[in-house]
């Protein structure tokens, strides 16, 4: 079953939510666009529209 295609999709669907979801409680914490990009191993460019999306 992991190799199915619909299985990765989900599974790629769920990682990407759940940074999604990780980057205001991380810019809550403090830490910049550039530690958040980096430990979610995601674009920079896509931390400050999460960010501005929250407020």
């Amino acid at each position: 079953m992991r190799e199915s295609v619909i299985y990765q999709a989900i599974l790629e669907e769920g990682e990407l939510s759940a940074k999604l979801n990780s980057i205001p409680r991380l810019s809550a914490l403090g830490l910049s666009v550039e530690q958040i990009a980096q430990a979610l191993d995601s674009e920079i460019e896509q931390v400050p529209q999460v960010i501005e999306g929250h407020n």
